[in-house]
């Protein structure tokens, strides 16, 4: 008889001979160590006590703790998860189990397992935007299944589970009525023995995994938010992988033997117009705002090639988002379209920009987009303050010029979600103020859509639209960054679905 411990020895020793053989596609150097440890120093901390119905759930499956009924592929399709397969019929699915599965606390993982779980966070005051509004209910379907209906026959359900908001935790977890415990209660590769607040955690490698086994016996998470920080802790060999380090720290991490990769996200930075006041609810004043900025610029200047000049919303980190870039900055165009909206040396425009220096590039790019509206025309004051004391503000609407980063996947990977909270009228986080009846039309046509091709057209056209409308101006596309120095096995994914702590392999 095999033990667990067995299985994944033999399994993280053919990995490791795989790695060797160059048959992989693994980044960093060294010899592959699975009996090893790691330090790692990530970018964002838990706000929110690691809390499902916060963008804080997420992590636990970044961390490759909590896992969720699916997961996708790299086209955005959905595959399996703790769910092998899956069925519609009218306005609910069913979602087959996947057998043999554990949690760390040693109870399997049931249909009353997951009914549990997801009626949780189905039933908070605020649930994850994923399932909120949609009639969500679930309920056991045989010993290895659960059904999920809704009000009306929903597309996209498969995606809607691939939410890291969703993992599905031991019943333990829920007993107390409260918020559930995460500790030793998932299902992942790594199992979350510890946490202190925002500064660390610790996992252990759970040798009881369904599938292929975590790459280090041990993890240390380091909340570090100061980029530079980060830099000097990779340069100095306390951590051995960082993501998320600005392209000023790049070379230096290269010079002390590092591997920097470099790939395509699916994130966007918007300069959002506040459309409900004026000046920018003057769609010439937009349009002026859109030909001063030279995207171009931006990316490959000011950001030194960090990033890739937005010419809609997606860019090509998705199959349906624009490939090529835009065009230049048209000043001239700028200016004549703003005296047509009655501004110029005899009406000065004035506006404020808002922003703030969690993402390192915002502050660059803000100084870089006051210099050229200042080509056109148009005088613009910065303010780099706190975002969560700045989200309340722009979404009341009582702000000017707001310069964000949106990760347009973040609820689910399926774009109807981003589109609908961010642009409908009825959106919850419509920042932009933006409400056209012809929009809010196009993407209700999403609804009754299931065809991954015609959602990918309809994605599309929703895109163009708010390029057309000037609805704000899609700078750029970062592209995001992870560096390993004595780790190897990191596989970049421009979705940012799968976990990416469980790949890590220590590296002498």
């Amino acid at each position: 008889m095999t033990t667990p411990g067995v299985r994944v020895l033999a399994a993280l020793t053919t990995a490791a001979a795989l790695l060797l053989a160059g048959c992989g596609s693994p980044s960093g150097g060294g010899t592959p160590d699975p009996a090893g440890e790691l330090t790692v120093a990530l970018q964002f901390p838990p706000r929110a006590d690691y809390a499902f119905d916060a963008d804080d759930g997420k992590l636990l499956s970044f961390l490759g703790v909590g896992e969720t009924l699916t997961t996708v592929d790299d086209e955005a399709a959905a595959a399996p998860g703790l769910a092998t397969g899956w069925e519609q019929d009218g306005d609910s699915w069913r979602f087959t189990l996947r057998p043999g599965v554990e949690f760390h606390d040693g109870t399997p993982l049931t249909p009353e397992a997951v009914v549990t779980a997801l009626r949780y966070v189905a039933g908070v005051e605020a649930p994850p935007r994923s399932i909120r509004d949609i009639g969500f209910e679930i309920e056991a379907d045989g010993a290895d299944a659960v059904r999920i209906s809704t009000t009306e026959p929903d597309p996209v359900m498969p995606l809607r589970m691939s939410s890291g908001n969703l993992a599905i935790l031991a019943p333990a977890a829920y007993a107390a009525g409260d918020a559930p415990d995460y500790l030793r209660s998932g299902t992942g590769p790594l199992v979350l023995e510890t946490v202190n607040g925002v500064e660390s955690a610790e996992l252990t490698r759970f040798d009881g995994y369904w599938g292929e086994p975590a790459g280090a016996a041990r993890v240390t998470v380091r909340y570090v938010e100061d980029p530079q920080a980060r830099a000097l802790a990779v340069q100095a060999g306390d951590v051995q992988f960082a993501e998320g380090l600005p392209a000023a720290q790049l070379e230096q991490v290269r010079s002390a033997g590092a591997e920097v990769v470099e790939y395509e996200g699916a994130r966007t930075v918007p300069l959002q117009l506040n459309q409900s006041r004026a000046p920018f609810d003057d769609v010439r004043v937009r349009r002026a705002v859109t030909e001063a900025i030279d995207r171009p610029v931006l990316a490959g200047q000011v950001l030194a090639g960090s990033a890739q000049p937005a010419a809609d919303l997606f860019g090509p980190a998705v199959p349906w988002g624009a490939t090529e870039p835009p065009a230049g900055a048209d000043v001239e165009r700028a200016r004549a379209l703003l005296a047509e909206a009655g501004y110029g040396p005899e009406n000065p425009l004035t506006v404020q920009l808002w922003t703030f220096p969690n993402r390192p590039e915002l502050p660059t790019i803000a100084n870089a987009v006051q210099a050229m509206l200042g080509e056109a025309g148009i005088r613009v004051e910065i303010t780099v303050g706190n975002y969560e004391a700045q989200e309340p503000e722009v979404l009341a609407g009582n702000y000017d010029m707001f310069l964000n980063s949106r990760s347009y996947l973040s609820d689910f990977p399926d774009a109807a979600s981003t589109l609908t909270s961010d642009y409908t009228c009825a959106g919850s986080y419509a920042i932009d103020q933006y409400c056209s009846p012809a929009y809010d039309a196009l993407v209700d046509r999403l609804n009754g859509t299931v065809d991954p091709a015609q959602r990918r057209q309809l994605f599309a056209e929703a895109a163009g639209m708010l390029d057309t409308d000037a609805v704000g101006v899609m700078l750029v596309h970062p592209l995001n960054t992870a560096v390993l120095r004595g780790a190897t096995g990191f596989t970049p994914d421009p979705l940012q679905v799968r976990p990416v702590l469980p790949q890590l392999i220590p590296a002498g």
